[in-house]
């Protein structure tokens, strides 16, 4: 598949209520054609989307974008906090439209004189304890936990729809540090994440890891072994809370 093809579209969406996105897409058609050798799956989940994609014959990682999303007029926008197949597009905002038809996206432009159209498909809705999307705001290391608030550069996990996809990524300097996904459950105390698509080692692609969890008044304590076994306690916080966005400065009336 021509990867041009991708760069706005995974960026297309309309006049549909924020709701009826929330949770895991995964791209299915482009321009009539099936799309079977590579994977795409996107999520949203309060007000931010992410997505990453892999080579199925290989896991070979392809590509991650995300950022926050909202309406205005009925129309959509979009704007990018990281987007490896092109970073000098991180920060600027796309307007999109998009249609909702039985469980489907259908995602229609013209871009360079050309019409595409992608479908995506909802995957089976799953709620739990952990859906929702959350940045990193504390460790623990020797019984003493640390704290940090996070500014450009962040490290985000979005979870919803049985899926989730992890990002570190710097907005201000339009840094990819790197980013994996999989299928998740989150059950008394218990979390699981199945890796399908990791960018940093496609070899890690398949690896299950078990972890406990609380939620502790509203932030996730998140504790186990990370997937290179050495201990790992963290404390993640609801995006809208933990992340501070810069105060942008405005001329003196």
């Amino acid at each position: 598949m021509k990867k041009f093809v991708f760069l706005p579209l995974l960026l297309l969406f309309g006049w549909v209520n924020a709701q009826d996105l929330n949770g895991a897409w995964k791209l299915t058609h482009q321009n009539g054609t099936e799309v079977t050798d590579e994977e795409y799956v996107k999520i949203y989940q309060d007000n931010y989307f992410a997505f990453g994609a892999k080579k199925v014959a290989d896991n070979h990682f392809i590509s991650a974008g995300g950022g926050p999303y909202r309406f205005e007029d009925g129309m959509y926008y979009e704007t990018l906090d990281f987007f490896t197949l092109d970073p000098f597009q991180v920060g600027t905002t796309n307007k999109y439209q998009l249609d909702l038809t039985n469980g489907k996206m259908v995602i229609s432009s013209e871009i360079n004189g050309r019409m595409l159209v992608e479908i995506w498909e909802k995957l089976p809705e799953r709620v739990d304890d952990l859906t929702g999307n959350w940045v990193i705001t504390g460790r623990k290391r020797d019984g003493e936990i640390s704290r940090s608030t996070p500014g450009a550069r962040r490290t985000i996990k979005i979870l919803g729809g049985g899926r989730f996809q992890w990002v570190a990524f710097n907005s201000e300097t339009k840094e990819f540090s790197g980013s994996g996904g999989g299928t998740y459950t989150a059950e008394n105390g218990k979390y699981v994440e199945s890796i399908t698509f990791f960018s940093r080692d496609d070899s890690r692609v398949g690896a299950n890891l078990g972890f406990d969890y609380e939620v502790i008044d509203g932030e996730w304590h998140h504790s186990g072994k990370s997937s290179t076994g050495n201990p790992i306690y963290e404390i993640w916080t609801p995006y809208a809370i933990g992340y501070k966005p810069p105060v942008l400065m405005t001329e003196q009336q």
